[in-house]
């Protein structure tokens, strides 16, 4: 028996819809036939951008969050609000929007789950390097107001360790890029 045969969503149930979210009720059976209820909120998912200049700068955001009501350092991201849309065309949509910055080369470094006891919601995170200033494309009250602010990698690397960039996805995708590419830490 695998750990996936001890329970079994029998219904689902929508309690309310906004905007690309879902709040869902699942009615569970465990592996003695028990019955129980779990409530979390149904997304699109969403992509994130460690994205590099030439000489090893990282572009970062400083973006107003509701829930922390306060102002959070992390890389460039957003929602997957366009159906169809491959995410790495998001992440790239999405990198220009908020910063104005672009690129051509993505590499994938992985899929992350944002919060699985409270979300569905996946992260499709990517490295893009060689990315050229622009002009973004704010949308939103947050991102009129946020900052861009460009540091290099090594900087970004011990800011995610000080806990000065505490935000999930960040730290997933500035440890992944240090790793795979260390050469980016000198």
């Amino acid at each position: 028996m695998t750990q996936s045969d001890h329970f079994r969503s029998t219904k689902k149930t929508v309690v309310h819809s906004w905007a690309m979210f879902t709040l869902l009720t699942s009615e569970i059976e465990g592996i003695n036939g028990e019955q129980f209820e779990r409530t979390f909120v149904h997304t699109p998912g969403a992509v994130a951008t460690v994205a590099l200049t030439a000489d090893h700068q990282i572009v970062l955001v400083s973006q107003y969050r509701a829930a922390l009501d306060g102002f959070v350092l992390e890389i460039p991201a957003g929602m997957r609000d366009k159906s169809g849309e491959k995410p790495e065309v998001t992440a790239l949509r999405e990198l220009k929007e908020e910063t104005g910055f672009s690129g051509e080369s993505v590499e994938l470094l992985g899929e992350m789950l944002s919060s699985p006891g409270v979300t569905d919601s996946t992260v499709h995170v990517y490295l893009v390097r060689d990315v050229a200033a622009g002009v973004s494309v704010p949308e939103g009250p947050e991102e009129q107001v946020m900052s861009v602010e460009i540091v290099p990698f090594a900087q970004a690397v011990e800011m995610v360790e000080s806990g000065e960039i505490m935000d999930s996805k960040s730290v997933y995708g500035i440890l992944l890029t240090a790793r795979r590419h260390p050469e980016l830490l000198r």
